[in-house]
């Protein structure tokens, strides 16, 4: 196998689409003797890459793994490509690693034959993930595989990114705490994410002495027929909790359809060899939540090109909301529930946001323009035109639930966020239930806006009970 270690690492979004083809060229060429035939950028969160390759007649494909063109994890390229290293000398089925690639700065490893369901919201929106016999009897594979990778002593990480956990706050919370600390770095005022913070950090399971390699977005593999053909995606892998990835899988069904997820957890138990805990897996699933929500509030505000961020503004408002059900659901209070009003009527906005739709979808495409990417952008003014129809209500409604808990109406959304989080961090545990009905409130009313009454659209997907 040829490995190559990264020099002077260059981001994707640094390079134009001249460059960043001309870049992985050069490193096949250079590295493995082989020459490329075509490169078909995927529709993923991060750039990654398809590209084929020719050595001595024979025709194969590789995948390039670059990074986000914003900041929006704790963990540089190179941790997931240490992480990865030490999942394939265990015998974990990952695809095979050629090393990593400078200009741009990509993971360089084999294509794996096999599919998965969308990950992406907006991608699942259009085409529904469904779970079929062949991908449930694979998700059992993945469950065994997963109890392997948990039994991995985690001291073999110790070349990587990680740090090793000394209390039960510290495998509870290793990597939320790092998301968080990213948060206040780019100045982020968030209410829901100062509770978050909070309550997890006040709510520590004390008895946590166990600690395990977690994939940190757990569910992600490759699969033919019934097989498992590869387990991907460690970019947030972290020493923690082992029931922080059997979470992952509450927070990603069924936007992600995982089947049926009681049925895994026996799976996942029996290959493991020691009972899982409810209570842990209800805990981890605020923490997973927590990080979904997270992550995305730095694309909201990033400028620069890339990215989806429609999929970030509905990932924050639906993972917002499940996240305080699942909470709900610890503390064991009802929520409340209501609908939209009727829609503002606004005939010139709403022409001019589905011309401006229209024309970009008839942008021409090119092999450094994809129909997935125009088709990304296009959203944008589509997802605008509900926010017209009932943002005002919204932002109204917010206004006065937060005049009704400060005491006082703040001036506008940005001075309830400064003025609600200065709030929380001097709240006590006593004002958890009306913090969480709060915020519920508001999460419901951002995808209740975002869905514009379609009560079958993904975003209104609610989270299922656990204990």
């Amino acid at each position: 196998m040829a490995t190559v270690e990264l020099d002077h690492p260059v981001e994707a979004s640094e390079l134009s689409f001249e460059q960043q083809q001309a870049g992985i060229t050069r490193w096949v060429r250079d590295t493995l003797g082989a020459k490329v035939t075509s490169i078909v950028r995927q529709r993923r969160w991060r750039p990654v890459w398809r590209v084929f390759i020719e050595k001595d007649g024979v025709e194969s494909s590789l995948l390039f793994k670059s990074t986000r063109p914003w900041p929006d994890h704790p963990y540089p390229l190179r941790h997931e490509y240490e992480v990865l290293k030490v999942l394939q000398d265990n015998g974990v089925l990952i695809p095979t690693l050629h090393g990593m690639c400078a200009e741009p700065e990509a993971i360089v490893m084999e294509w794996v034959r096999g599919g998965r369901d969308p990950g992406l919201v907006m991608e699942a929106e259009e085409s529904r993930s469904v779970m079929t016999p062949d991908r449930w009897a694979a998700s059992l594979k993945y469950m065994e595989a997963l109890a392997d990778i948990h039994r991995i002593p985690p001291e073999q990480f110790s070349g990587t990114e990680l740090p090793f956990p000394q209390t039960p706050a510290d495998i509870a919370l290793n990597s939320v705490q790092r998301f968080y600390a990213m948060c206040l770095e780019q100045n982020v005022v968030d209410p829901l994410m100062e509770f978050c913070d909070l309550w997890l950090r006040r709510n520590v399971p004390q008895d946590l002495t166990h600690i395990s390699f977690v994939t940190g977005d757990c569910g992600q593999f490759l699969s033919d027929g019934p097989e498992m053909t590869a387990i991907i995606d460690m970019e947030v892998g972290h020493l923690g909790d082992n029931h922080h990835d059997l979470a992952c899988f509450r927070g990603r069904h069924p936007i992600e359809n995982m089947g049926d997820l009681p049925a895994l957890y026996r799976h996942y138990e029996k290959a493991l060899g020691r009972p899982v805990d409810f209570h842990k897996i209800a805990y981890q699933t605020i923490v997973f939540m927590s990080v979904g929500y997270y992550a995305p509030l730095f694309a909201l505000a990033n400028r620069a090109p890339g990215g989806d961020w429609v999929e970030s503004a509905v990932q924050v408002a639906m993972i917002g909301r499940r996240c305080l059900e699942a909470l709900a659901e610890i503390i064991g209070i009802e929520l409340e529930q209501f609908a939209l009003p009727a829609p503002r009527v606004t005939p010139i906005e709403d022409m001019a946001l589905q011309k401006l739709a229209d024309e970009i979808r008839s942008i021409p495409t090119s092999p450094g323009f994809e129909d997935w990417q125009r088709g990304v952008i296009a959203t944008i003014p589509e997802f605008l035109v509900n926010q017209q129809h009932y943002g005002a209500w919204a932002e109204a409604e917010d206004l006065n639930d937060a005049e009704a808990l400060l005491g006082y109406r703040p001036v506008d959304l940005n001075a309830a966020d400064r003025d609600l989080v200065a709030y929380i961090k001097a709240a006590g545990p006593e004002e958890d239930v009306a913090l969480v009905r709060f915020l519920y409130r508001r999460m419901l009313r951002k995808c209740l806006v975002i869905a514009g009454g379609n009560k079958d659209h993904l975003v209104m997907v609610e989270m299922e009970p656990i204990l």
